[in-house]
C-alpha cells in the first residue's frame, strides 16, 4: 500500500492543476447541489420491532384520518395570582384564542379545556390540546406563526400563555459563536505546532474543502434519503476534527521528508506513502465503526453513522490527493518561518528546536521519563481513568423532552405549568392500544383494558376509550403519576404491559402500549441491551485491524484495553455532568437527566476509530524504527519524537472543534461535544501518550511478537514504508541513523 500511496502523493503533486480543479469543481456542484435542493425534514425517532412502533403502525391503519405521530400543540394557559381562568373574562379570551386556531390550515381540531375537563383543582391553569394534519417538520411557517400569535393575543389580554408540544419543534441550525471558537482554537494550535501560517492554512483550507463537500451532499441528499439536521451536524464535527488531522498528519511528514534532504515532489510521495498509510488505516477504522452502526436497527442511528462514515471518507480522499497537490502550489512556504528565515539547510529537521544546551525535545523527554518508571505511569493512569469511570456504573438512558430544555423556552414553561397543574406525569400519557379480533365483544374487552390498567399502580387516572369505524381498534390514554423520565414510569410501562398479558390470552385481542413517553422507554432499553453486542464488535474489530497493520498480537490487546479505559472514563464525565449536574451551569446544561440514550453507541463508534487514529499515527513511527533495527525502548523514543508532538496538537484541535459544540441548543449535540471531546482527551494524552508507551516498555521486544502461522497467513500491508523503503532508497542525510546504534538515554540531537 505504500508504494501505490507513494505513487499518488507524487502524481497529485505533479498534475497539481489537474487535482486542485477537480476538488474545485466538485466543491462547486455539492454547494450548488446543496442550493437548488429542498429543505430536508426531521423525522420521528423511530425503531421498527418495538412494540410501541407496532402500535402506532397499527393507529395509522386503524384510523387513517388521523396521523398518530402528526404534530400537536398545548395551549397552556394561567390566570393572574389570585384568579380563576373560568372566569368569565378569562373564560372568553381562551374561547376567542381557540376560535382564531380553529379550522386553520393544517389544523385537525382543537379541544375546549372547559368542555373537556383540562383544568386544574385548583381552577388556576387549563389547557387546550391542538391536533395537526401534519407532522411537526411539515409544519409550514404561517401555521407556526398562527399560534404564536393566537398566545401573544391572550398574553395581551392578561393571561399567561405557553406553548409546549411538538409544533414548535425546530431544526437545529449552525452558526453559534462556541463553534467559531473551536475552529479559532483548532487555527492557534496549527500555526504553534507548524510554525507556519501558510502550513496552518493548508490543513485548514483542506479540511474546509471536505467539510463543505460532505455538508453540501447530506444538505442535497436530504430529502430522498431522510436525513436530519442532525446528521448535517454530525459529519461537520467528525469531516472539520479528522479532516485538520489527517491533513496535519501528512503535512508533518512533508515537512520531516524535506528536513532529511528529500525534493519537494519526492518529499509529497512520501508523505503520502507512509503517513498517508496511517490516513488510510485510521479513516477505515472510523468508517467501519460508523457505518457498523446500523446493525443496531434506529434508522436515525444509521443514517448519522452513515453520514458521518462519508465525510471521513471524503477527508481521507481529500488528504491523500488535494493536500499533496497543495504542496505543489506553496512550496518553501511549506517550512516553519524560522526555518526559512534562518536559511537553515532543508537536511536540518524543522521540528527539532535545540536549546543553548542541546536538550531534546519535550516529546522525547517524557518518552524517555516513562521508559524510566514504566510501571508506576502505567499504574497511576489506569487507577485514575478508573476513578474518572466510576460513576459510568450510574448511567441512566433516556429521551429528551420539553423538561430538558432550557427555561427560557415555552416549551420549558408549558411543561413546568402542566406539572404543577396537573402532576408530574401528565407531561407523559401513555396511549394504550386495544387490537381486537372480529369475533371479540368490543364493549366487554374495552371495559376490561380500562378496569385492568386503572388498577395498576402508579396509574393516575385513564381517559374513556375511543374506536375507530369498523370497531375492531380502541384507543385510550392512561396518565402516570410521576415524570416521564423517571424510574418509576418506566417500571409502570412494563406494569401495563405484564397486566394486560392476560387479556391477550383470554380474548384474542393484542393490546399494545406507546406514546412518545414508551417510545422513549423502548428505545432506550434496546440501546443497553445493544451496547455490549456493538462493543464486542468493534473491540473484536480493533484487534483484527491492528494485528494486520502492526503485525503484532500484544499492541492489539494493549490498545483494544485502552480504548475500554478512555470509553468508560466518557461515560462517567457524561453521567456527572448530565445526571449529577457537575458544572453543568458552565456548559449551560439546565437540566439534569438520564443521558441520551443514543450516545454510548454513537460514542463508542466515534471514538474507537478516533482512538485507533492515534495508536496508527503514534506506534506506526514506533514500527518503522523498530522494522529498521531500532531497540524497544529506541523505537518507543523515536515514535515521540517524530509523532508525539503532533498527535498532541492533533487531539487538541479534535477536542476544540468537538467542544465547539457543547454551545448548541439541542441536546443530542451537546451531549455528543462533552462526550468525544473527554473522550479523545483520556484517549490521546492518557492512553496513548501514557499508557501506550508504558506497556511497550513493559513488554520489550515481545509487543511485536507474532505467531509463525499468523505470519505467514495476515497480509502484510506495509504500513510503515519498509518496501517502499527498499524500492525508493532514502536520501543519505538521515537524522535517525546515528541514534538508532545508540543506547537508549544517550541519543544525540
Amino acid at each position: 500500500m505504500a508504494t501505490f500511496l507513494y505513487r499518488i502523493g507524487r502524481w497529485a503533486f505533479r498534475r497539481r492543476r489537474l487535482v486542485g480543479g477537480l476538488w474545485l469543481g466538485v466543491l462547486v456542484l455539492a454547494v450548488v447541489g446543496a442550493a437548488v435542493a429542498p429543505a430536508g425534514e426531521e423525522e420521528d425517532l423511530s425503531m421498527p420491532g418495538t412494540e410501541s412502533q407496532k402500535a402506532f403502525d397499527l393507529l395509522d391503519e386503524r384510523f387513517p384520518q388521523s396521523n398518530s405521530q402528526g404534530a400537536e400543540a398545548r395551549l397552556v394557559f394561567r390566570a393572574p395570582d389570585g384568579q380563576r381562568v373560568t372566569a368569565r373574562e378569562h373564560k372568553a379570551v381562551v374561547e376567542d384564542t381557540l376560535g382564531s386556531l380553529d379550522g386553520g390550515d393544517q389544523v385537525a381540531s382543537t379541544t375546549d379545556p372547559y368542555e373537556t375537563g383540562a383544568v386544574s383543582e385548583d381552577g388556576t391553569i387549563a389547557y387546550s390540546t391542538v391536533t395537526y394534519t401534519a407532522e411537526a417538520v411539515d409544519l409550514t411557517g404561517a401555521t407556526k406563526s398562527a399560534l404564536e400569535n393566537a398566545a401573544s393575543q391572550a398574553r395581551d389580554a392578561g393571561l399567561t400563555v405557553e406553548i409546549g408540544g411538538s409544533a414548535l419543534d425546530a431544526e437545529e441550525e449552525l452558526g453559534g459563536t462556541t463553534e467559531l471558537i473551536g475552529v479559532a482554537v483548532a487555527a492557534v494550535v496549527l500555526v504553534l505546532a507548524l510554525g507556519s501560517l501558510v502550513a496552518a492554512g493548508l490543513s485548514l483550507l483542506t479540511a474546509f474543502v471536505g467539510v463543505a463537500i460532505a455538508f453540501g451532499l447530506v444538505s442535497a441528499l436530504a430529502v430522498p434519503l431522510g436525513l436530519t439536521s442532525t446528521v448535517a451536524i454530525l459529519a461537520l464535527m467528525l469531516g472539520l476534527a479528522v479532516g485538520i488531522d489527517y491533513a496535519l498528519f501528512i503535512t508533518s511528514r512533508f515537512r520531516d521528508e524535506r528536513a532529511q534532504g528529500c525534493e519537494p515532489e519526492e518529499a509529497a510521495g512520501r508523505a503520502v506513502g507512509t503517513a498517508g498509510s496511517a490516513v488510510v488505516f485510521a479513516g477505515a477504522t472510523v468508517f467501519i465503526a460508523l457505518v457498523g452502526l446500523g446493525v443496531v436497527g434506529i434508522p436515525e442511528l444509521t443514517k448519522m453513522g452513515m453520514g458521518g462514515a462519508g465525510a471521513v471518507a471524503l477527508a481521507v480522499l481529500v488528504a491523500l490527493t488535494l493536500v499533496p497537490a497543495l504542496f505543489g502550489f506553496f512550496g518553501r512556504r511549506i517550512l516553519s518561518r524560522a526555518v526559512r528565515k534562518a536559511g537553515r539547510p532543508e537536511n536540518e529537521h524543522p521540528h527539532r528546536v535545540p536549546t543553548a544546551a542541546g536538550r531534546p525535545g519535550l516529546g522525547t523527554r517524557w518518552a524517555r521519563f516513562v521508559l524510566r518508571r514504566p510501571a508506576a505511569v502505567l499504574v497511576t493512569c489506569v487507577l485514575g481513568l478508573g476513578t474518572v469511570a466510576l460513576p459510568a456504573l450510574s448511567l441512566e438512558l433516556g429521551l429528551p423532552g420539553d423538561e430538558s430544555k432550557s427555561v427560557q423556552t415555552t416549551q420549558r414553561r408549558a411543561y413546568d405549568l402542566l406539572s404543577e397543574g396537573f402532576g408530574p406525569g401528565f407531561n407523559g400519557p401513555l396511549t394504550v392500544v386495544v387490537d381486537m379480533p372480529d369475533s371479540a365483544d368490543a364493549r366487554a374487552t374495552t371495559d376490561r383494558v380500562v378496569e385492568t390498567v386503572r388498577g395498576v399502580d402508579g396509574v393516575a387516572s385513564v381517559g374513556e376509550p375511543v374506536l375507530n369505524r369498523a370497531k375492531d381498534t380502541a384507543v385510550l390514554t392512561a396518565v402516570p403519576r410521576t415524570a416521564p423520565n423517571s424510574g418509576e414510569t418506566k417500571d409502570l410501562v412494563h406494569a401495563i404491559r405484564g397486566a394486560v398479558s392476560d387479556i391477550d390470552a383470554d380474548t384474542g385481542a393484542a393490546v399494545l402500549v406507546t406514546g412518545t413517553t414508551a417510545m422513549n422507554i423502548d428505545i432506550s432499553e434496546a440501546m443497553s441491551d445493544a451496547l455490549i453486542p456493538y462493543l464486542a464488535v468493534v473491540i473484536g474489530l480493533a484487534v483484527l485491524l491492528l494485528t494486520v497493520v502492526f503485525r503484532s498480537v500484544l499492541v492489539p490487546v494493549k490498545a483494544a484495553l485502552g480504548f475500554l479505559l478512555s470509553v468508560g472514563a466518557a461515560f462517567g464525565v457524561l453521567v456527572a455532568v448530565f445526571q449529577w449536574g457537575w458544572a453543568a451551569g458552565l456548559l449551560g446544561i439546565e437540566q439534569t437527566g438520564p443521558v441520551m440514550s443514543l450516545m454510548p453507541i454513537l460514542i463508542i463508534g466515534i471514538v474507537f476509530g478516533l482512538a485507533m487514529d492515534y495508536e496508527v499515527f503514534l506506534l506506526s513511527r514506533m514500527r518503522e524504527a523498530h522494522v529498521h533495527g531500532a531497540s524497544p525502548g529506541e523505537a518507543v523514543v523515536s515514535g515521540f519524537r517524530h509523532s508525539g508532538r503532533v498527535v498532541a496538537a492533533a487531539a487538541i484541535i479534535m477536542i476544540s472543534v468537538f467542544a465547539g459544540f457543547v454551545g448548541m441548543s439541542s441536546p443530542t449535540i451537546q451531549t455528543m461535544g462533552v462526550g468525544l471531546a473527554a473522550a479523545v482527551a483520556f484517549d490521546a494524552f492518557v492512553v496513548r501518550m501514557a499508557i501506550v508507551p508504558a506497556v511497550l516498555a513493559l513488554l520489550g521486544h515481545r509487543a511485536w511478537w507474532l505467531p509463525r502461522i499468523l505470519n505467514r497467513v495476515l497480509p502484510n500491508v506495509d504500513i510503515e514504508g519498509e518496501k517502499l523503503s527498499r524500492s525508493v532508497p532514502a536520501p543519505a542525510t538521515d537524522p535517525d541513523a546515528a541514534v538508532r546504534r545508540l543506547p537508549v538515554g544517550r541519543q544525540q540531537h
